[in-house]
């Protein structure tokens, strides 16, 4: 069961191919030859397909015939957005991944990596997270619909492996950042949002603003790494069961720490103030890398302060487009 004979080369459809995984993924294949010889790869963004409308689905998968497919296409906002609208997150979450794997599967997809995210491991646990872990409990309050819509994922990969023997897995990167992230303030993701922030106070000649205190813990990964790493995925990880993205235990740092670095890159020389007013999520979600250190020993992660230093050069390259 599961064993697959691959006739010519991959055509590879890459939904939420606009985003900021997608966009990494299309710079490792066109920049850093991360395309063979004979290979197709379709970036599809919202304006190709609405992947909730499953007739909008199969219409973009029968136009582009897809022998494999790299699933990162979700709706997506930062923590403060997720605890207004955890249904939302929900409904649609679940029906873009059920759209892309049923499809997948009915048009005959050799492979599937999907994309899911850390916060879908359980709030209370031990730690380090591993890929043993992601059903042990609830996760975190704050985003409990995009996060048990991600965790049918997994779900539903099992369940295609045991049914037909298809080849569909899922990749977990921890926090991801990069060139063309939501740098918006106030639904962006925590690092891009403060470089949002960071850069019009110092034009302004204002504070910034830090929602919280400082001192939640994340592993930050760059999003050219992530993209690297699901390229390998595709080609080379056998595996159903998912595996983490993630740099070190030891390199998570403070919500404050990666303040520090990027009041660095952009040069600011104003005052932080930490609004303890507001909400700090989730205090830590330290996950293991053992996994992907025993396929990949020596991948080489981008150093975080040079990562952070170019998405601030991008961004501010990029401005008037990158900050609404």
């Amino acid at each position: 069961m599961g064993s697959e004979i691959k006739v010519g080369p991959m055509r590879v459809l890459v939904t939420g191919g606009s985003g900021l995984v997608g966009k990494a993924i299309e710079h490792v294949v066109q920049q850093e030859g991360g395309k063979l010889e004979g290979e197709e790869w379709i970036f599809l963004s919202s304006k190709d397909a609405d992947l909730v409308d499953v007739g909008q689905t199969r219409a973009v998968f029968e136009k582009y015939r897809p022998t494999h497919v790299i699933h990162l296409a979700a709706k997506v906002g930062g923590l403060y957005l997720h605890m207004r609208e955890n249904l939302h997150f929900l409904r649609n979450n679940l029906k873009i991944n059920d759209n892309v794997l049923q499809t997948a599967h009915e048009m005959g997809v050799t492979r599937v990596v999907s994309c899911l995210s850390s916060c879908i491991f359980p709030d209370k646990t031990t730690y380090p997270i591993d890929e043993t872990m992601i059903h042990n409990g609830s996760p975190h309050s704050s985003n409990f619909g995009y996060s048990h819509a991600k965790r049918m994922i997994d779900v539903q990969n099992r369940a295609y492996f045991q049914q037909y023997g298809h080849h569909y897995t899922a990749v977990i990167p921890t926090n991801v950042f990069g060139p063309y992230d939501n740098f918006n303030i106030e639904n962006g993701h925590v690092l891009s949002a403060l470089m949002n922030k960071t850069y019009k106070a110092k034009k302004e000649g204002t504070a910034v603003n830090v929602c919280g205190s400082g001192a939640p813990r994340r592993q930050f990964i760059y999003s050219l790494d992530v993209g690297r790493l699901i390229i390998w995925a595709l080609r080379e990880y056998e595996e159903i069961e998912p595996i983490i993205l993630s740099v070190g235990e030891e390199d998570e740092i403070s919500i404050k720490e990666a303040m520090d670095l990027i009041t660095k890159a952009l040069d600011f020389k104003g005052k932080i103030h930490f609004d303890t007013t507001m909400s700090d999520g989730q205090m830590k979600k330290t996950a293991s890398n053992a996994k992907l250190r025993r396929y990949l020993p020596d991948f080489p992660f981008t150093p975080l302060e040079e990562a952070i230093k170019m998405t601030c050069d991008w961004f501010v390259a990029n401005y008037d487009i990158a900050r609404t």
